[in-house]
């Protein structure tokens, strides 16, 4: 089962948060064993015809560390902090976890929350940015796995995915930290000089152009959001790095990792590697990799930058540092905790403090259906307006 109650507060009142009776985090999922590896990609990948003899290739990465992501061991720290902390502070809301990939798949989380009678569920996807593949997808899994609930003449449930917290300051502070931790673990002689590059999942440009709601003020433009949103939370760190360190400029370089896409279609550059190239024919006597487009430590960050930059970096003789991820940060925890007690005030038709930093301000609370659109064909997605 997917749910363990949250323990009883300990000296804390209860406090609930009417509509909302349940937290749903949902996630992408992983596998956990080589014999999950292939039928895991073909989830990922349903739909687009890829041989397995292709996925068992694709997969090498997952080989390399026994076939299991840390993705879904992750979940359950996030699972267990939030619990934690929402026990510490009162708040009488159970937390499910459900997956868009893998077991705890998110349909079967979804009759759980039915069968122990909840009805409206906040839903914290572990994407901090707007894009199709980190907001609007997961809504439309959403979807299909409530069209099949009422297949199964199951109790009806709302949904509603809280705002994107890539500016909230318990996302960005933790990063920060991080960031100067890294700084400290390169060799004191290059310290000073070490570049920042921010790190994210590289999308098709057109996704990452059509990304965001096309009505939103704080851009100004139709989409862009993804991109831009980046490059509010690089400044936000790398301002605050250099207070920290005295240090005025160590760049501010939003690069890319991750691509899976056709050779042909137009992805966002530069790549790791290559930015890592470009650094070190420009002189930079170290690099620091801060994976902002990541909330912990999974695969992607494990293989692409722990194992292939570093290695590429070693092969240069550039000297490398790479920051944590938000993770279970209690600061990232209190977080979440203020994301749904904002959202239920607003539900409820009360004031709140909508908590961001940097130049974007808060995101919206629920979606445009013209936001962030299918780049394949049109399909329904729940928590939207």
């Amino acid at each position: 089962m997917s749910d363990v109650r949250n323990p009883s507060p300990s000296g804390a009142a209860p406090v609930a948060a009417p509509p909302y009776d349940a937290l749903l985090l949902l996630s992408f999922g992983g596998p956990e064993a080589p014999e999950d590896v292939v039928p895991f990609l073909e989830n990922v990948t349903r739909g687009r015809g890829i041989p397995r003899e292709r996925l068992k290739e694709v997969g090498r990465h997952y080989f390399m560390f026994g076939g299991v992501s840390p993705i879904n061991e992750q979940n359950r720290e996030l699972l267990a902090a939030l619990r934690k902390d929402f026990a510490e502070h009162g708040l009488d809301l159970p937390v499910y976890w459900g997956n868009r990939n893998w077991a705890p798949y998110l349909v079967d989380t979804l009759r759980e929350i039915a069968a122990d009678g909840h009805r409206r569920v906040a839903v914290l996807a572990t994407s901090a940015y707007a894009g199709y593949s980190g907001c609007r997808q997961y809504r439309e899994n959403l979807a299909d796995a409530l069209a099949t609930l009422a297949e199964e003449g199951l109790p009806a449930l709302r949904v509603d995915k809280l705002r994107h917290f890539y500016n909230h300051p318990g996302f960005v502070e933790p990063m920060i930290d991080a960031t100067v931790a890294a700084l400290e673990e390169l060799p004191a002689g290059v310290r000073d000089g070490a570049r920042l590059a921010f790190t994210t999942h590289s999308i098709p440009e057109t996704m990452a152009e059509s990304s965001g709601d096309p009505q939103d003020p704080a851009r100004g433009r139709p989409g862009g959001a993804y991109v831009a949103q980046h490059l509010d939370v690089a400044r936000l760190i790398a301002a605050a790095v250099a207070e920290r360190t005295g240090v005025a400029d160590r760049g501010c370089e939003l690069v890319f990792q991750s691509r899976s896409g056709a050779p042909h279609i137009p992805w966002l550059e530069p790549d790791i590697c290559d930015h890592l190239e470009a650094q070190h024919a420009d002189g930079a006597p170290a690099v620091v990799m801060v994976p902002i487009g990541f909330v912990s430590d999974h695969m992607e960050v494990k293989y692409d930058l722990d194992t292939e930059a570093v290695a590429k970096a070693a092969e240069l003789g550039l000297p490398v540092a790479r920051a944590a991820t938000v993770g279970t940060d209690p600061r990232f925890t209190a977080a979440v905790r203020e994301l749904v007690l904002e959202r239920a005030a607003a539900e409820r038709g009360e004031a709140a403090t909508r908590c961001a930093i940097g130049g974007l301000g808060p995101s919206h609370d629920v979606c445009a259906v013209a936001c962030c659109p299918n780049p394949r064909a049109p399909r329904p997605a729940a928590a939207e307006r």
